[in-house]
């Protein structure tokens, strides 16, 4: 797993912000926060989703586009595209932006009063580089690219991801080595088989649920290491392991629960955040 620093998020190295550059929308650059923004970016994280969100109400529903780059002629291996989602994540849940006076804050917090839904876009050539335009940051491993934009209404998605196919973002799985010693990760159920796109919506909401599971030093840690995350398939033996831990409560182990909107059915857990 090697990861790439996360890219600027406008066409010219300037942070986008609905269209306008970072410091004509009060001077908050992006990146990494600190000190009483990271403390907001952290506890919010660890108090959860708020739930305030009824389905039957559109109005209310919220979401996190994510975006999948899949060239045609060389598409990317399942493992490390789905490993950029969850630094592409982590990244916007962790930037200076979404924290109280950002640029961000408003949108991502109401997100995360609602149920912090995600849906998955796949994109190619021109369209996956409009996409690079819409607020959000893009994170690469080993050359397979994802972008998590900023959380807003899911029937009002900026028309450059509206017009992305949210199904065919099936890969082939591969075989990817045993996880870094110490790095943490995020396991899938194999048994599920889920798409990648499935995959990815549940990834994010498992590296969200990691950093909700560290303590303050060890997130401060976590991020000077570049916030490393491996993301692995679990055979049977291992995932009775995992939700054997999951249901003793064992610190550093968090299981998304997932609400069978789509392809599970409801109350599976798909997959369990494990900080090693």
């Amino acid at each position: 797993m090697t990861g790439a620093p996360d890219t600027p998020d406008g066409p010219d190295g300037a942070a986008a912000v609905d269209g306008q550059t970072a410091e004509a929308a009060g001077g908050v650059v992006g990146g990494v926060a600190s000190g009483a923004s990271l403390d907001w970016c952290h506890e919010r994280l660890r108090a959860g989703s708020r739930g305030a969100e009824y389905p039957e109400d559109r109005s209310t529903v919220r979401s996190m586009p994510i975006v999948l780059h899949l060239p045609k002629n060389e598409p990317p291996a399942r493992t490390p595209l789905l490993e950029a989602v969850a630094g592409a994540v982590a990244a916007v849940c962790l930037d200076e932006r979404v924290a109280p006076g950002g640029p961000w804050h408003e949108p991502y917090a109401d997100w995360l009063d609602a149920r912090m839904r995600k849906i998955a876009r796949r994109a190619r050539g021109a369209p996956w580089r409009a996409a690079l335009d819409v607020p959000g940051v893009t994170h690469e491993v080993d050359g397979c690219a994802a972008r998590a934009c900023v959380p807003g209404p899911v029937d009002e998605v900026d028309p450059r991801l509206a017009k992305l196919q949210i199904g065919g973002t099936d890969l082939a799985r591969d075989e990817p080595p045993a996880p870094p010693v110490g790095t943490p990760v995020v396991w899938i159920d194999g048994a599920l088989e889920m798409s990648v796109g499935k995959a990815a919506a549940q990834v994010g909401h498992g590296v969200m649920l990691l950093i909700a599971e560290m303590g303050r030093a060890r997130l401060d840690r976590w991020i000077a290491q570049g916030r490393p995350v491996a993301v692995r398939e679990a055979d049977r033996p291992r995932w009775r392991s995992l939700s054997e831990a999951v249901a003793a409560g064992t610190p550093g182990v968090a299981a998304v629960v997932d609400a069978g909107y789509t392809e599970v059915a409801p109350g599976s857990l798909t997959v369990i955040a494990v900080d090693r």
